[in-house]
């Protein structure tokens, strides 16, 4: 129960405990109906919740580095992923509906974008966002990797890393981290934070102190 002097970190935390003593019980905690599976295409693993506060905590809060040296070409993308064409037709063809093919090509279908729901059934007017920029892991760590490895981040499929949204949505994100910038759908926020700290731990990047506090506000959200 929420009460105006129980402090939000102690909140998420009985929230979370909650949710997973559910699990544990067998209750469903999804609303009748739903699948559990979340926008954007990506699954998400049942703990995240739970472990989103801990895996926080292990992240290492630095200073942002410098972009001395940074260029989109030192992340190349988007690479030959399965049977479709690249990876950007992978995310659209995941995160879309009723999808119509030309060949590998995406050439129609429907999209909502997570960040602000806005719709559209034009895949050129579709962008792929890397849920944690490109320049901002350069400016938190990956300066230090060879080019290899950037580009498996820049094509990462397997974590919550990569999504389709609306271009307008993804131009006004930049490259800034969530202490600068949130979804417009404020509903979104706690899976935001889940998904961008879930992609820091496993490329093992930074965080700045700002945004150690903002992604701890937005995970407030999840109560």
């Amino acid at each position: 129960m929420r009460t105006p002097n129980t402090p939000r970190r102690t909140r998420i935390i009985l929230f979370l405990v909650a949710a997973a003593v559910a699990a544990a019980c067998g209750a469903d905690p999804a609303a009748p109906g739903d699948s559990g599976a979340k926008p954007g295409g990506v699954s998400v693993d049942p703990n995240a919740g739970t472990n989103a506060l801990a895996s926080l905590d292990g992240l290492t809060v630095a200073e942002s580095r410098p972009m001395t040296g940074y260029s989109r070409e030192k992340f190349p993308h988007w690479n030959k992923a399965g049977s479709n064409c690249d990876v950007r037709d992978t995310v659209l063809a995941r995160d879309g509906k009723n999808i119509k093919l030309d060949g590998c090509n995406v050439t129609g279908g429907s999209w909502s974008s997570v960040y602000d729901g806005q719709q559209t059934t034009d895949p050129l007017k579709v962008d792929i966002d890397h849920m944690v920029p490109l320049a901002n892991a350069w400016r938190s760590g990956a300066d230090k990797w060879d080019n290899d490895k950037r580009s498996d981040f820049a094509n990462d499929l397997e974590r919550p890393q990569l999504f389709a949204v609306s271009a307008s949505s993804n131009r006004s994100k930049g490259d800034q981290d969530p202490s600068q910038w949130k979804p417009p759908s404020r509903d979104y926020w706690c899976t935001y934070a889940q998904h961008w700290i879930t992609v820091k731990t496993y490329w093992k990047l930074t965080i700045t102190k700002d945004e150690k506090s903002a992604l701890t506000d937005m995970l407030g959200t999840c109560v």
